[in-house]
């Protein structure tokens, strides 16, 4: 009974390593920035992706342009006596608020659509760190 008293407690040992909010797993599936880098069929297919989502905002732009701007010349086309101060209302008040709001909605859509790419392209892993 005596040498069940003398003995110590068994050491504790303390084990370090990397805190498991820092671990990284490898991805599931490769990483679309790589297929990207590696101009891979895959790649070309994500950045051809956005290219054509940039086209479709531009040329709805423009389209809303062409609308704006071509129907002036009509509007010019009228009497005089009835188009004289209008044309100045349209050209000096209308038109100018008209292609901010084309320009800005461009714009929008084209962050939009960066912002949609970059969040396709960019690893899960990355995006909480």
């Amino acid at each position: 009974m005596a040498e069940e008293q003398q003995q110590s407690p068994p050491r504790r040992e303390i084990v370090t390593g990397v805190p498991r909010g820092a671990r990284r797993r490898p991805p599931a599936h490769a990483p679309a920035r790589s297929e990207i880098s590696e101009h891979t069929t895959l790649g070309a297919t994500y950045v051809r992706a956005l290219m054509r989502s940039q086209l479709r905002a531009g040329l709805g732009a423009l389209a809303a342009l062409v609308v704006l701007v071509g129907t002036l010349p009509l509007l010019f086309a009228l009497p005089r006596a009835a188009s004289g101060p209008l044309v100045w209302v349209v050209l000096g008040l209308l038109v100018y608020p008209v292609m901010w709001l084309i320009a800005r909605w461009y714009v929008t859509r084209a962050e939009r659509n960066e912002a949609d790419f970059t969040g396709l392209v960019t690893d899960p892993a990355e995006r909480s760190a």
